[in-house]
């Protein structure tokens, strides 16, 4: 029996819908001849929160990198709605409609805040790019140093520029590295609040994250990284019972 002829435009729609944003299938990752990530599988959900737990040195920030290709040599497959990009070029990767926030910010200094928000290319639908004001809206200490360079910004305004700079550019899939690390209180809780903020947009987030108490509340499900692998994943739901293997692995 022909099964493939047998499905309706409904159901090969439903099909195409579930498939994962992210798909990620034995990951090898290299920087130089160090072996840095051994055979990486993780599945995220258009709309999910997903949060990569582990301790410093465990490959998670590596995981980011070699999604956009800035590692040395990958192996195995990473597919962005659908399509496979292993083999494609960093700018290739990011107009699949993914923004990178990394660790290190990366903002223009010598530039203003509202200039570092106009210079971001769009790399998804225009229409999914925020505009300057409803970056302000979400970022009101962006507004008031909009003409502020960024040396003169503070580590959690330098921290929502980088976030708000990725958003202006209409990627739909963010990958954000630390966010939360090193700020004040109130700078975090600011972050907690667009993240539950955006996913109420539909964004799709992938978070590093050092600080449990930051993303357990937030995330759907969490992976937990160990020398370059996977050792445990789960869901909101079973985030209680992990807390023992979670504070073995994690120390938290």
């Amino acid at each position: 029996m022909n099964t493939v002829a047998e499905l309706n435009p409904t159901d090969e729609k439903q099909t195409a819908d579930a498939e994962p944003l992210l798909s990620i299938s034995q990951l090898q990752a290299w920087y130089g001849e160090s072996h840095i990530l051994h055979g990486v599988d993780l599945n995220v959900s258009r709309g999910e929160v997903v949060t990569l737990l582990g301790r410093n040195g465990a490959g998670r920030t590596t995981t980011l990198r070699a999604i956009m290709g800035l590692t040395g040599r990958r192996t195995g497959s990473i597919r962005i709605g659908g399509r496979e990009t292993i083999g494609m070029p960093t700018h290739r990767i990011a107009h699949c409609g993914i923004g990178y926030c990394p660790e290190e910010r990366g903002i223009f200094s010598s530039l203003s805040c509202e200039e570092n928000l106009l210079l971001p290319p769009s790399v998804g639908a225009t229409t999914n790019a925020m505009s300057i004001d409803e970056i302000y809206e979400m970022f009101p200490n962006l507004k008031e140093r909009r003409a502020s360079q960024g040396t003169r910004l503070s580590g959690g305004e330098q921290q929502m520029l980088a976030v708000a700079r990725i958003l202006r550019t209409g990627a739909n899939l963010l990958l954000l590295d630390e966010i939360s690390e090193g700020l004040a209180p109130v700078i975090v809780q600011a972050l907690a609040r667009m993240i539950v903020t955006l996913k109420s947009r539909g964004y799709t987030i992938v978070m590093v994250e050092q600080n449990f108490r930051f993303a357990a509340p937030l995330a759907d499900r969490f992976y937990v990284m160990e020398h370059g692998r996977i050792v445990e994943h789960f869901g909101a739901s079973a985030l209680e019972s992990k807390m023992p293997i979670l504070h073995d692995l994690l120390g938290v």
